[in-house]
C-alpha cells in the first residue's frame, strides 16, 4: 500500500479499530478522492464529506453484521461503498458486484494495494447466477422491492439483506410489502438522522 495522503479523521467510540485499520480507512478515502474526478466515484458534492458521508456511513454496517459464515454479497458496489470499508473492517468471503468496468478495476486495485481478499465481479446482478450468499447488502443503489427480488434470488435459507436507505425507507417499505412478504428491522443511521439501515431476513413473493 503506497502512502496516502494523512487526513487523521475521529474514530467515534463505536467502531472499535486499530491504528493500523484507521490508515487503511484513510488511505482508501484518500484514494477515492484521486480517483473520483477521473471515473466518478462518489459525487462531487460530497467529496468534502468523505469521511463522514461515505467511509463511516459505511463503516456502521459493520456493527450490524450477522454472526454467521458465508458469502456477503455487496451489489452495485461503486466506488466500494460499504464493501471495502466492510473488508477493512475484516469482513471475510466477500463479492463485489459492479457492472462499470472502470469501477470494478478500481475495486481490484483498492484490494491489490491494500492486501484485501475480496472477489470482483464485473457484471450486472441480473446476469449471474443465483449464490448461496449469508449475506447482501446495498447503498444507494435502487428501490426496496427490486433490492428484494435480487436478495430472494441470491441469499441462501436464513440469509440477510442489509440495505442502506434515506428519508423514504417508510414508504419504500410499505411499497415493498405489496409484492414481498418479509421480516425487517429499523436501525437509525448513526451518520444521517433521516437515515435508516434496513435489516431483512424471511423474504417471500407474495
Amino acid at each position: 500500500m503506497k502512502a496516502g495522503a494523512k487526513m487523521e479523521k475521529p474514530i467515534p467510540d463505536w467502531l472499535d479499530v486499530s491504528r493500523e485499520t484507521a490508515e487503511k480507512l484513510e488511505f482508501f478515502a484518500s484514494e477515492v478522492l484521486r480517483w473520483t474526478p477521473a471515473i466518478n466515484l462518489i459525487s462531487k458534492a460530497s467529496m468534502t464529506e468523505i469521511w463522514h458521508r461515505h467511509i463511516l456511513d459505511s463503516a456502521q454496517i459493520f456493527t450490524l453484521k450477522p454472526d454467521i459464515d458465508g458469502p456477503w454479497v455487496d451489489i452495485g458496489s461503486g466506488g466500494g461503498f460499504p464493501a471495502v470499508v466492510l473488508a477493512i473492517l475484516g469482513v471475510p468471503n466477500m463479492i463485489l458486484v459492479e457492472s462499470d468496468q472502470r469501477k470494478a478495476a478500481f475495486l481490484r486495485e483498492m484490494a491489490r494495494q491494500m492486501g484485501l481478499e475480496y472477489q470482483v465481479l464485473a457484471q450486472r446482478i441480473e446476469g449471474i447466477p443465483a449464490f448461496q450468499a449469508k449475506t447482501m447488502s446495498a447503498r444507494a443503489l435502487g428501490a426496496l422491492t427490486g433490492l428484494l427480488g435480487h436478495a430472494n434470488t441470491h441469499l441462501a435459507h436464513g440469509g440477510k439483506a442489509i440495505f442502506l436507505k434515506g428519508r423514504s425507507a417508510e414508504a419504500e417499505m410499505r411499497e415493498a410489502r405489496k409484492v414481498w412478504r418479509f421480516q425487517s428491522r429499523s436501525v437509525s443511521s448513526k451518520t444521517d438522522q433521516e437515515a435508516t439501515i434496513l435489516v431483512i431476513e424471511n423474504i417471500e413473493q407474495l
